[in-house]
């Protein structure tokens, strides 16, 4: 079998600005909170139906090691000897 792989990389970072008197990390960073348990959860969700709507590829989570606060590898797979499926929409 012959396998051939592109990469494709999508980043996001996250900045958050705070006033002059601001100490550090006092608040260990409580300003990522809602990015970890609402946008994050909702952009891979959406992404996801988005992807299963491709029928031909196929989408799921790989991990390499790395945290999943830090990255989330997302691999797309098409097996190019099946004909692609059919479908009315375009």
């Amino acid at each position: 079998m012959y396998q051939e792989e592109k990469t494709f990389m999508l980043r996001f970072s996250l900045e958050a600005i705070f006033p002059d008197d601001y100490e550090g990390d006092e608040d260990r960073y409580a300003w990522m909170q809602s990015w970890e348990s609402r946008i994050k959860p909702h952009l891979l969700k959406t992404l996801f139906e988005l992807l299963r709507q491709h029928q031909a590829w196929n989408a799921h989570v790989r991990n390499r090691g790395i945290s999943p606060a830090d990255e989330i590898e997302i691999v797309l797979s098409r097996d190019m000897s099946k004909p692609e499926p059919f479908s009315l929409s375009p």
